[in-house]
């Protein structure tokens, strides 16, 4: 996927106020517009410069746009990095999945899944109180805090608007309890931490949601977690009890006589908590021991005598390298 500078398709400065950025769109859509131009490709051009506008028109997708895009070429290779939205503050009207594929593959990537066409406010354009719209925002919380519920101070990234238009990144921090057993992709509901009402109505929500930053040993799935469990070839060959650690604390857990490289272990109820709580998954990893010793030589000398065990003879064959 490329990059697309959409400064550069609306031929403004990064620094463009919003003024500018509206009336470069006005030029572009009077020099693209198919039913007006006799510019070649101006179908295609016209629907660049759509995509464009859209992103650098709406403060919080320009503010997202330019943290993200930092040091890339138009037309140079792209990927967003995992998780690269965590911590910007996005209202509730974003693009759905299918409007974002009207444009191209680059902006249904980034914006595709920024909030939805859902608003909190009611009887919008009547008369009276209106409820504030909710606010969304993706969290990337520690896996540990999903078995303790601790209280984090959490910040989001707002766009803010000077006198003259210009937009920059302003920061708000907020005091939130994590609940005990919450997991990826899970919502925790921030009430009146949204946009205010109007009217003396009240404010919407803020709705954070979860994601686990990644964890060098463990991985998430639900509620379950996956842990590669290293044994020794004798604990493997004949059967152990081993110590596993996990956040909440350790468990001892039995490895089965002749377990085999790969073989999955179960342990109810020893994953994230919640009712009911996941299962911990084990995978067996066996380790060998390197011959770097005149006695470990000599101990691999006697295992590959005594056992006389081959194991591509044993339905484990590897294919030809020819």
């Amino acid at each position: 996927m490329q990059f697309k500078d959409y400064y550069q398709i609306l031929g403004v400065d990064r620094t463009a106020t919003a003024d500018e950025i509206k009336k470069a769109f006005r030029r572009m859509a009077r020099k693209y517009h198919p039913d007006l131009s006799r510019e070649p490709e101006a179908e295609e051009r016209m629907k660049e410069v759509n995509e464009a506008y859209a992103v650098l028109a709406d403060a919080e997708k320009r503010v997202a746009y330019d943290q993200l895009g930092q040091g890339y070429q138009p037309g140079q290779d792209f990927r967003p990095p995992p998780d690269w939205d965590s911590g910007f503050e996005f209202s509730t009207h974003g693009f759905s999945p299918g409007e974002a594929a009207e444009f191209s593959d680059f902006f249904a990537d980034l914006f595709g899944r920024v909030g939805d066409r859902h608003h909190g406010g009611h009887g919008r354009g009547a008369a009276g109180p209106v409820h504030g719209d909710d606010h969304r925002a993706k969290v990337l919380l520690d896996l540990e805090d999903a078995f303790t519920g601790p209280t984090r101070q959490i910040s989001l990234r707002i766009p803010q608007l000077d006198s003259q238009g210009h937009v920059g990144v302003g920061t708000r921090t907020l005091s939130v309890k994590i609940p005990k057993g919450v997991c990826e992709g899970q919502m925790i509901r921030l009430a009146g931490q949204g946009a205010p009402g109007s009217g003396g109505a009240p404010a919407g929500d803020l709705l954070l949601e979860v994601h686990f930053k990644p964890h060098p040993r463990f991985r998430t799935d639900g509620r379950n977690l996956h842990l590669d469990l290293p044994v020794t070839p004798w604990e493997a060959a004949l059967g152990a009890v081993v110590t596993v650690d996990l956040p909440p604390g350790s468990l001892r857990v039995r490895v089965p006589e002749g377990a085999q490289g790969g073989r999955r272990l179960r342990v109810r109820g020893r994953g994230i908590p919640g009712e009911p709580p996941g299962d911990l998954l084990l995978d067996i990893r066996i380790v060998v021991p390197p011959a770097d010793t005149p006695r470990a030589r000599e101990l691999y000398e006697t295992m590959a005598r005594d056992l006389a065990f081959d194991p591509r003879q044993q339905g484990e064959g590897v294919s030809d390298a020819r």
